[in-house]
């Protein structure tokens, strides 16, 4: 009997592993872009859940970004089709407004014609639109999760462009393995330990073509920019193994994040109180953290009561209400205020 490629070993058990934590016969949604990692990703997918009872959707979104999208969606359906995946395509218009559109607000969405408008650029545009739709697919095929082809080279990207944004721990942590949204959808990502390059091994060997994204080529965009520039040059520059130092990174952060966090919401139990139209915190006990918790603290009562996402600059404002206040007045932020009252640093919603 032939032993089994190595490639297709891997991503096998990726994605045995990542199905271990659902039970069995349930519905799996995966994001089939027909690229090399999401279609390795679903033939995995589709091999595994046999054994368990599982159903296998795959789930295509056309942007309508560009010309021949609609065919290149049918192909990937017809893919998953041919490895007995169930497909869907869905077209979603992405169309992009102006400044003027909230970004905290997140997206406007037509139903009935499935135009999905977001503030920003066009990649943050269609990244948005694409998991709406995948959202709205995993709900009505009432599945348990979606599976996503994002790979260690995808973190790898995704840790530099964070780090080029300075954003700090929360963006540099990466992708997270597993995650849950507040609306119960499960978004899980085997193949963050997998290289690019063994996706393509593994279509390979299973006689698969992959679909060549043009946008993957596009210096336009700032993820393939650092693809093709960035990642290269420091890997010529200081040696092999960049990308996984820094998906090894990602996941560091992430565990101390998740530490921190369990640190926070233990702390804000004991020191915020609701205010009038807004939240309270104590000042003392805001004092007596050190500095890194005191920032998260403030960062979370903004995001989790205003939807607010404060900047490093808006953050450290706030804290100086805390710890070197003169009197100074309330600090406007985005979609609230914060200001010193007595003991108590209370913000309201403005």
């Amino acid at each position: 009997m032939p032993s089994l490629p190595p490639a297709v070993a891997e991503i096998r058990l990726a994605a045995r592993t990542a199905l271990a934590g659902l039970s069995d016969r349930v519905t799996v949604v995966v994001a089939l872009s027909g690229g090399a990692d999401s279609l390795a990703l679903a033939a995995a997918t589709a091999f595994e859940a046999r054994s368990r009872g599982m159903q296998v959707c795959s789930a295509t979104i056309d942007h309508g970004l560009q010309d021949g999208s609609a065919d290149a969606a049918a192909t990937a359906a017809a893919k998953a089709d041919a490895l007995g995946i169930r497909a869907r395509v869905e077209r979603v218009q992405v169309a992009l407004e102006s400044a003027a559109v909230p970004v905290a607000g997140g997206a406007s969405t037509d139903s009935e014609n499935a135009v999905v408008r977001f503030a920003g650029g066009t990649e943050a545009a269609a990244r948005d639109a694409r998991y709406t739709a995948l959202r709205r697919i995993a709900r009505e095929e009432q599945a348990a999760a979606v599976l996503l082809g994002h790979t260690l080279d995808d973190q790898a990207e995704t840790v530099l462009l964070g780090l080029a944004r300075g954003a700090g721990a929360a963006s540099l942590q990466g992708m997270a393995p597993r995650r849950e949204d507040e609306d119960g959808t499960v978004w899980l990502r085997p193949m963050l330990g997998v290289r690019r390059v063994t996706t393509e091994a593994f279509c390979a060997a299973s006689d698969l073509e992959p679909w060549h994204d043009p946008h993957n080529r596009e210096h336009r965009f700032a993820r393939v920019r650092v693809r093709e520039s960035v990642l290269p040059v420091l890997e010529a520059e200081l040696g092999p193994g960049i990308a996984e130092a820094l998906a090894r990174t990602a996941e560091q952060l992430r565990e101390d994040t998740e530490a921190f966090d369990e640190m926070i919401h233990e702390t804000i139990e004991d020191i915020v109180e609701h205010a009038e139209a807004g939240i309270s915190v104590s000042v003392p006990a805001l004092a007596a953290n050190p500095p890194a918790l005191r920032n998260r603290i403030i960062r979370l009562v903004a995001q989790s009561e205003f939807g607010a996402s404060l900047s490093r600059t808006q953050t450290l404002e706030v804290a100086r209400l805390v710890t070197d206040w003169s009197g100074q007045g309330p600090i406007d932020l985005p979609g609230c205020s914060a200001a010193r009252r007595g003991g108590r640093l209370v913000f309201t919603a403005r």
